[in-house]
């Protein structure tokens, strides 16, 4: 086993812990703003510090060291900022482990996937991280069969490499939950677009929470959005023409968020003193809102690095791993 694939990585470290992944890197980064009990964070820092484990400055290999690499093939980019935080996580993990990430948007057209990866071959690259900008079910290029690969939001039917996504469910019952412990009970909740898997998942989590603490599900509560501010607009509207209005509205995602605050402006009603308000993804726009939006973080960053150090590390077990979404807390509740 050479010394790369002996480091400690930041999974020893969360199995050392007993807490996640996620958790250990947002402990180690300094993110701020995420509920992570003092207690938790304190074990994860005195593990590390046991452990040994540190990030590179800068990430720098040595010097004269060969760089092999890992390419990363992703659908889309520019029609997400999440794309673009899995490649920075992917990268920086990368050039800590002294490899060079090289990337390539197909678009999801088969042809560029296999031309990609046959060139890529050719060149001797040590592995590929597989992505998708929308989590989903894939079927992956004959070409994978031969190279180490790692899925990165996305998984097979029968997996045979391992996969990274987010805990969806497990985000929109923490989510839920946190509006029930903040004193509410009647939670609207205005969702994406349901062909999307995240948005169903979301939703699955709303209602188990509920269920978890007894409320009723109303369906009355329930509105389609679009993921667009539009829809959020339009669908809060109707959840304030209820005969008994909701007191605490989770949006699927922070651009509904912002068409549901305006809705609730415009009708006279303060943000969170008459109505909570939740959203999901923690995007740039939430903190800048008034008041700043609750929301639950997308650990994309988080899920480049894991996938990085599967390679590194030569891990080959099928699996579907899902890291979790944690509850951002600002002022809209």
């Amino acid at each position: 086993m050479t010394e790369e694939k002996r480091r400690l990585t930041m999974q020893d470290v969360a199995h050392e812990a007993g807490v996640s992944q996620s958790t250990v890197s947002f402990v180690l980064n300094g993110v701020e703003g995420v509920r992570i009990a003092e207690a938790t964070r304190q074990r994860v820092l005195e593990v590390a510090d046991r452990m040994g484990y540190a990030r590179r400055s800068g990430g720098a290999p040595q010097k004269g060291q060969r760089h092999s690499w890992i390419g990363m093939l992703v659908d889309e980019i520019m029609t997400s900022p999440f794309a673009a935080l899995s490649v920075e996580g992917a990268q920086e993990a990368a050039w800590e482990h002294g490899r060079l990430l090289v990337s390539a948007k197909t678009g999801g057209k088969a042809d560029r996937e296999e031309a990609t990866l046959e060139h890529w071959k050719a060149m001797q690259v040590e592995g590929v991280i597989y992505a998708s900008i929308l989590t989903r079910e894939v079927t992956l290029p004959p070409a994978l069969d031969s190279i180490p690969t790692v899925l990165l939001n996305c998984y097979e039917a029968t997996p045979r490499f391992p996969a990274v996504v987010p805990s969806e469910v497990m985000g929109g019952f923490a989510a839920t939950e946190a509006l029930i412990q903040s004193g509410h009970r009647r939670i609207a909740f205005i969702h994406g677009e349901p062909w999307m898997e995240a948005a169903r998942d979301r939703f699955a989590g709303y209602r188990q929470a509920l269920a978890t603490h007894d409320i009723p599900f109303q369906p009355d509560y329930s509105r389609t959005g679009n993921f667009l501010p539009s829809g959020g607009y339009e669908a809060t509207c109707h959840l304030l023409a209820l005969k008994v209005r909701p007191t605490a509205i989770f949006c699927a995602n922070d651009l509904m968020a912002l068409g549901c605050y305006e809705a609730l402006k415009e009708a006279g009603l303060q943000i969170p003193q008459d109505v909570a308000v939740m959203g999901y993804d923690d995007q740039e726009v939430a903190q800048h809102l008034s008041p700043a939006l609750s929301t639950v973080l997308l650990p994309h960053l988080e899920m480049g690095r894991w996938a990085v150090e599967q390679l590194v590390l030569g891990a080959r077990t099928p699996s579907k791993i899902k890291l979790e979404c944690p509850v951002v807390m600002r002022h809209s509740i």
